[in-house]
């Protein structure tokens, strides 16, 4: 990894596992109960590995040679610049998508927009919303690399950092090394929430409007809107949301919804919620929590913390390029929570005991394989199909090739 202009190496140290682990962070910005909790569980990804190699599994997956996904304002100004290069590279390369299927879809970042908006009942049921989340995440980062020549990995966002003043933080200060900023004003209702008034919706914050500042300031949308928050989109050329729609990128950067995703809740959310069906219903909110100002659920409360047009829009939320920084941070959390106990989490899978259960508002998947681990996770043109047991690890999964961690 390249070096962090005025960030001072820091030693991980593992006791008797025996082994020295060397990263780099902001030391403007201190660790959090979550960050702690990440470093105090590394004994026990040791000993997960240790297991896996003994078994003759992820064999050239170790903390050694791991890839490392950084929060963004532990990454150089340098790093933060050739990220963004990579996706405004990503949004000129030509699309994959079936031009028949997705007139909209403009480019290859489009092309993963399109594969959220038809596969939105594949990728948000309760069996699939992790798993298939990780292999959506993965294939972009690789998109990233393989297309755009990028030699990082894919960064994610710590909510935390963005509670008490988010729009002079290094992600959305506007500057050239961000991922632009918040979005002019334009008024509208708030974020529709499934609970009883006064939290039936997250307030407006100052935005709305298009992003004026940074590298994605002249970015243009194309799909959607398909379930939009803010007003006075224009509406799609297609009832499904995949015609071409060219438009401005969105924001309303809010601090009342990322609120509930401060770092007590997902700590809360780690380590008091021990099956996995409890550990999915908190992380989408329910139930709802009495008497807290907050009650979104982590999920929710980071994926709105980047409301607008396309980010707010539940269908076309990855057409705003920081809906990949949210879900790399659900993805860490997810994984932090598995590690606690990885004999029994790893593929532990949610929705197989509880009736109903909760699924995002969405329609579950038909037909279900005998074991649920054989589930398929099919993303197209994006990604072909895949067990979903080989997505429930992220060291030594997707037949050895994933191996990465948080830092």
């Amino acid at each position: 990894m390249r070096g962090i202009q005025g960030v001072v190496q820091l030693s991980l140290l593992v006791g008797a596992w025996g082994w020295e682990y060397r990263t780099k962070r902001n030391p403007a910005i201190p660790l959090d109960v979550v960050d702690k909790l990440q470093d105090e569980t590394m004994p026990k990804v040791q000993a997960w590995l240790d297991k896996q190699h003994k078994a003759g599994k992820a064999k050239n997956c170790t903390l050694e040679s791991a890839a490392i996904r950084q929060e963004w304002s532990d990454m150089s100004v340098e790093a933060r610049q050739e990220y963004v290069r990579a996706v405004l590279c990503l949004q000129k390369k030509p699309p994959r998508a079936p031009k028949d299927k997705i007139p909209g879809s403009l480019n290859r970042f489009d092309d993963f927009v399109a594969t959220h908006m038809t596969q939105a009942g594949e990728l948000h049921g309760p069996t699939n919303l992790f798993a298939a989340h990780r292999y959506f995440i993965y294939v972009y980062e690789k998109a990233l690399r393989e297309e755009c020549g990028y030699t990082g990995y894919q960064p994610y966002m710590n909510y935390d950092r963005y509670v008490a003043d988010p729009f002079s933080s290094l992600l959305f200060d506007g500057s050239p090394a961000s991922m632009s900023g918040n979005g002019e004003l334009a008024p509208y209702n708030g974020i529709p929430q499934p609970f009883p008034r006064p939290y039936d919706r997250i307030p407006p914050d100052q935005g709305g409007g298009c992003v004026t500042t940074g590298p994605f300031k002249d970015m243009v949308v194309s799909l959607g809107p398909k379930g939009s928050v803010v007003k006075n989109i224009p509406a799609n050329p297609q009832r499904d949301g995949l015609g071409s729609n060219p438009r401005c990128l969105r924001r309303d950067v809010n601090r009342f919804s990322v609120a509930g995703a401060r770092a007590n809740y997902t700590h809360h959310l780690i380590t008091q919620h021990k099956d996995v069906d409890s550990f999915y219903n908190r992380y989408l909110g329910q139930p709802q929590l009495k008497n807290d100002p907050n009650p979104w659920g982590v999920h929710n409360a980071g994926h709105y913390l980047i409301g607008g047009d396309p980010g707010g829009d539940f269908y076309c939320s990855p057409g705003d390029p920081l809906f990949y920084f949210h879900h790399g941070m659900l993805d860490r959390v997810w994984w932090i929570w598995q590690m606690q106990d990885p004999e029994k989490r790893i593929n532990a899978v949610p929705g197989q005991t509880m009736p109903g259960g909760h699924n995002h508002g969405r329609k579950r998947q038909t037909t279900k394989p005998k074991n649920v681990l054989d589930t398929i996770i099919d993303l197209g043109w994006t990604a072909g199909p895949l067990r979903l047991e080989e997505m429930n690890d992220q060291l030594g999964g997707y037949g050895g090739e994933m191996c990465y961690i948080y830092v």
